[in-house]
This record gives C-alpha cells, sequence and structure tokens, in this order.
C-alpha cells in the first residue's frame, strides 16, 4: 500500500485486490498504524478506507475491522478469484447445481440454430412475446400472481435485482435484506452505494418483527426470497406471507423483491407476498434448473417498475439475446427436460433432508427446508471451517451471509451422494458444540 493522498491509497489498495494480493475477508491494516507507516495523517487512512467502502470493496464491521468483500465491484485476475478446492477434499461451498441434473443444451441450441434461418437485426431484438406468452401461464399455474404483470426478460437474478433497485432507489438509500442472506445481494448493495438493513430469517422466512423494524426505520427496498432462501433453506410459508403481507400494505411506496431463483427444482409452489404495494417485482431464474450459464431471468412486475428496467436496459445492453430466450422456450417445451428437472428436484429435497435431519438426531442444529443447501450455526466459523476441511470437506463460511446474525457454514448438496452422509455429520458433530442456539437469528 502506497500514497500520500486518500486518493492514491485508495487506489492502490484497490490495484491490490485485483491482483489478488487482498483474499476475501483479508483484514486492512488499522487506520493508526497504515497512517504511521505511509506517514499520513489517520484522516487520510479514514478517508482512503470511505472511499473503498462506498464502492464496495471493502467492509467495516465494528471489532473485525476494514475488511475486503467477498465480491468487490473490480475485474479480478484468475489469480484472484475464487481459489481451487485443494485436491482431495469434497467441495460442498459452491452453491452450483448438480451438473448430473442439467439439461444436456446441445440438441436444443441444434434445434434452435435451424429454426432461426435469418440473422436477427436490432429491429427484432426484444423480449420474445412467445417467451412471455409461455411464462405467464407457468407462473399462475404455482400460484404466482401475474395476472396483470407486465413481463420482461432480463440476464438472470442478479441483473434484475440491480435494475429494480436502480429504477427506484439511490445510493444512500437502505434495502432491508435478509441475515444470513444471500452473498452476492450483500455485495452488490455495497457497490451501488446503498445500505443493508437486516431482517432476521427462519425457515418461514423474513421474521415479521424484525421486518416491521426495518420498514419504520425508512427502508426503500425489500428482498424477500420466497424459497429456498441461500443460505438457509428458508421458504415462505402461506401464515408468514400474510402476515408479511399486512405489513407491507402499511408501507405502499416500498419496492418489494421477491426472488425465486430455485423456480422448478424447488417442489413446493412458492407462497407470494406481493403484489400490495405500488412498486413490486417477481424474479424467476432459469439458472438453477437449466443451468448457470443460460443467464436468462423472467421479472414480472408493476408496470412502471418493468417499464424503467426495460427501457434503462434498452439504451444499455439493449436486450438479452433471443438465442437465450427460444432456448429457455426451447427447454420450457421439452417433456423430457420436464422430467429432468423434477427428477432434480426430487434428487435435492432427498439429499438435503437426509443431511439435515441425520445432524438433528446427533444434537447438530441444521436447516434446510428448501434448495440444495442445509445451514448449521456453529461456535466459531474458523474453527468450524479449519476442522472440516482436515476432515475432507470444504463448506461455506457463514461470514459470506451474515450482517447481524450468529456465526454459521453452508452446505451444499449437490456434490453429496447417499454413502457420503454417515461420514460428514460425524465430521459436522464433531465441530458443533451440542448447546449451539436452534435458532438462525436473535
Amino acid at each position: 500500500m502506497t500514497g500520500e493522498t486518500a486518493a492514491a491509497i485508495s487506489a492502490s489498495i484497490e490495484a491490490g485486490v485485483v491482483r489478488g494480493d487482498w483474499a476475501f475477508g483479508a483484514a486492512l491494516p488499522p487506520v493508526r498504524v497504515l497512517a504511521g507507516a505511509l506517514h499520513v495523517s489517520p484522516a487520510t487512512v479514514a478517508k482512503a478506507y470511505q472511499e473503498l467502502r462506498q464502492r464496495g470493496v471493502v467492509e467495516t464491521g465494528g471489532r473485525r475491522g476494514t475488511r475486503v468483500r467477498s465480491r468487490p465491484p473490480v475485474a479480478l485476475s484468475r489469480s484472484a478469484l475464487r481459489p481451487p478446492v485443494p485436491e482431495g477434499l469434497l467441495d460442498l461451498s459452491a452453491g452450483e447445481p448438480d451438473p448430473r441434473f442439467l439439461p444436456p443444451l446441445a440438441p436444443a441450441l441444434r434445434a434452435v440454430a435451424a429454426q432461426i434461418g435469418a440473422p436477427q437485426g436490432y429491429a427484432s431484438a426484444m423480449a420474445m412475446p412467445e417467451l412471455i406468452e409461455a411464462a405467464r401461464p407457468r407462473l399462475l399455474a404455482e400460484g404466482v400472481p401475474v395476472g396483470d404483470a407486465t413481463i420482461a426478460v432480463t440476464a438472470g437474478t442478479l441483473d434484475s435485482i440491480e435494475r429494480l433497485l436502480i429504477a427506484h432507489l439511490k445510493p444512500g438509500d437502505a434495502v432491508a435484506v435478509e441475515d444470513p442472506g444471500w452473498a452476492n445481494l450483500l455485495d452488490l448493495i455495497a457497490a451501488l452505494g446503498m445500505r443493508p438493513v437486516p431482517v432476521g430469517v427462519d425457515q418461514e422466512g423474513p421474521d415479521p418483527e424484525s421486518l416491521a423494524a426495518a420498514l419504520r426505520a425508512g427502508v426503500r427496498a425489500v428482498v424477500v426470497t420466497v424459497r429456498a432462501q441461500n443460505p438457509t433453506g428458508a421458504a415462505v410459508g402461506a401464515g408468514r406471507a400474510v402476515a408479511l403481507r399486512d405489513l407491507f400494505a402499511r408501507h405502499p411506496e416500498v419496492l418489494l423483491v421477491e426472488d425465486d431463483h430455485a423456480a422448478e427444482l424447488a417442489e413446493e409452489p412458492p407462497h407470494c407476498v406481493g403484489p400490495v404495494t405500488r412498486w413490486w417485482a417477481f424474479v424467476r431464474s432459469a439458472s438453477k434448473p437449466f443451468g448457470p450459464d443460460l443467464r436468462i431471468a423472467v421479472l414480472a412486475g408493476d408496470e412502471t417498475t418493468i417499464a424503467r428496467v426495460a427501457g434503462r436496459m434498452r439504451i444499455g445492453m439493449g436486450w438479452v439475446s433471443t438465442l437465450s430466450q427460444r432456448l429457455l422456450l426451447r427447454l420450457w417445451r421439452d417433456p423430457g427436460v420436464t422430467e429432468l428437472v423434477a427428477a432434480a428436484a426430487r434428487s435435492y429435497t432427498a439429499r438435503r433432508g437426509a443431511l439435515r435431519d441425520m445432524l438433528r438426531a446427533r444434537g447438530v442444529p441444521a436447516f434446510g427446508a428448501t434448495g440444495i443447501n442445509v445451514w448449521v450455526p456453529v461456535p466459531d466459523e474458523t474453527h468450524a471451517i479449519a476442522a472440516l476441511r482436515d476432515a475432507g470437506y470444504a463448506v461455506a463460511p457463514g461470514a459470506l451471509f451474515r450482517v447481524n446474525s450468529p456465526p454459521g457454514i453452508r452446505i451444499t448438496i449437490s456434490p453429496l451422494a447417499e454413502p457420503d452422509l454417515p461420514e460428514l455429520v460425524t465430521a459436522v458433530a464433531a465441530v458443533v458444540h451440542p448447546a449451539a442456539p436452534a435458532a438462525l437469528t436473535r
């Protein structure tokens, strides 16, 4: 780290992050220590750290000091990307779907290529009416209230949420997020210069009292995961949806974003909270059931919100490729793909439930009602991660997903087979104190 001004110091730190000199969670020196080393005032270093924090490169967490974020908004060198899991470890940290249950894309791609014929030009590039027409009844069949909603197509869940937040909020505004919650969303909010306000979550979804406090504090937007919440596996229940709906009815100007990233992989239908406020959006991604590389999602919402998103997209990236749209439409219409996705959902349910129940039988609190992850509260994340690595397992540290909630680890069940479970359960039980609190948040 070098520099005599705040701008120079922040630039040198950012360059180090780009090169990979600073890994995720790496602690920057205390302000006074760095000021002494660089022979500048503590106020200069504090301003440099503030600039990095406002750009989402670092985060400040009380006694944890200032640390590099998990996904800082800078282009990283390959060495600075997620480090490879050491050979010999079973990787349960990535949050990826099981590749054995992802549909092969080559046949669908060949069919789409034959269907297109002439190359598409700018005039014909848009959200395909055929895809919108197919999306609406699929959503309605699961009880998603999109009858009068406007529907657009975006490049995935995070792209949708970013565009929604930009459409209604400005830097400095507060966004209510689930805690523990999606790490990528926390990083996005930081990169946009907005403030995350943590809302406690249990297996029925956001805690009403915690959400009520966030709404009273003046949050401008709330992001709710309707099912397969990452990392806890929570799913909004019917009763909880009613309770949340009553809360939002008292705050009609709040943007409500409902995230259904698991989509067809969740066996139980979603219980939607909206539309109840003036601004509402529902996002369903194709990544988990059909392949992360598809980068496509269906976004439904009120007319004004979707018009803002589509208009901003038109003057930026323009549109989601009609090749991707046609590919998703073909996958939706393929009975073989439909059965494969249904088989994936059944498999995830069986593996997740088995791991969760076996851990509980050993006195280990474990959560995972839906999705591909199991959340395990632990007394000490660093100890748990290290001990499980020694036992042959790589799991995700809870610090990636937490704002104020207690420590934990996330275990992705996609790579697990039934014979793997007993040894894994024994290893996890060995690092979790039997008296660990059962609640996800306090």
